[in-house]
């Protein structure tokens, strides 16, 4: 009687957890570069009542007997898949169309995101909403990318070679690859500098962090740094974002589905109790 119990108790938990999940989905349907997550169940250990027993030369063998001891939360994943894209016409508006994350730098540590709303700072600084600083490479004077990844700036110092003195950028635009490309006061075109894109052997074991951002993990991998369009990384398109790739038909399936869960393994405790009952009574 105790075992019905506790398997209710583990249901309620479980599809609790269930329904924070769906929520939270529900919560950021409209969220740039959100990522859904699902719940992932698994029984507990079962107590074995009669072990299984091999065929003799008069019997037959039989199957162990054995009684579930109720559900656990075996994982939470994310659903990776490419969301939606909205256009916005915004130049420094970027979506990846593949695999690949951008790479920011925030106090010190680097994440990544598939929430390309940027922007520039005061400084002429490629930033996240956040403030954090949008990784990418300067480039030679071939055009290719060198060093290692930094903040990327509009600006026209360490261009190689060096614009005339008094020279202004005009305007700029990103291409498919990632490159900055910067048209100056003068007519000339210059590529300033190609955003960095990372990617993962294991992009399900990243950390989710907030800010519509993740964290690299013991289980990740380390991140493959590159550019667009190389290495497998999808390309950029700018002037464009990734929406939220949650589906709401999906989720609120989701939503009943644990709702019905969490009722029945309430009722499964109500009668387990009515029962204790019921055996206190006889005793009575």
């Amino acid at each position: 009687m105790l075992r019905s119990l506790f398997a209710g108790i583990s249901g309620l938990r479980v599809n609790q957890t269930m329904l924070d999940v769906t929520g939270n989905n529900i919560a950021n349907a409209n969220t740039v570069g959100f990522k859904t997550s699902n719940t992932v169940f698994e029984d507990t250990l079962s107590q074995m009542l009669t072990g299984g027993a091999s065929a003799g030369a008069g019997r037959g063998g039989t199957n162990p007997v054995q009684v579930g001891l109720g559900v656990q939360l075996a994982a939470i994943t994310s659903n990776l898949g490419q969301g939606s894209a909205q256009l916005t016409g915004r130049s420094t508006d970027l979506m990846i169309q593949g695999d690949g994350m951008f790479v920011v730098r925030a106090d010190g540590e680097q994440l990544y995101t598939r929430a390309g709303t940027f922007g520039f700072d005061e400084t002429g600084t490629l930033v996240a909403p956040s403030g954090a600083r949008v990784q990418g490479y300067a480039l030679d004077a071939a055009g290719n990318p060198t060093g290692a990844a930094r903040d990327i700036q509009l600006t026209t110092a360490g261009l190689t070679p060096a614009p005339p003195a008094g020279t202004e950028i005009a305007s700029f635009s990103f291409a498919s690859d990632g490159t900055l490309r910067a048209v100056l006061s003068d007519g000339s075109q210059r590529d300033i500098a190609q955003l960095a894109i990372a990617d993962f052997n294991n992009a399900n074991g990243l950390e989710r962090v907030g800010e519509t951002a993740f964290r690299g993990s013991a289980n990740s991998g380390a991140a493959e740094l590159g550019v667009a369009s190389q290495g497998g990384r999808g390309t950029l398109t700018a002037g464009a974002l990734e929406m939220s790739n949650v589906d709401l038909a999906a989720e609120f399936t989701n939503l009943i589905l644990a709702q019905r869960g969490f009722q029945a393994s309430s009722r499964v405790i109500t009668t387990s109790d009515q029962v204790l009952e019921d055996l206190v009574n006889i005793k009575r």
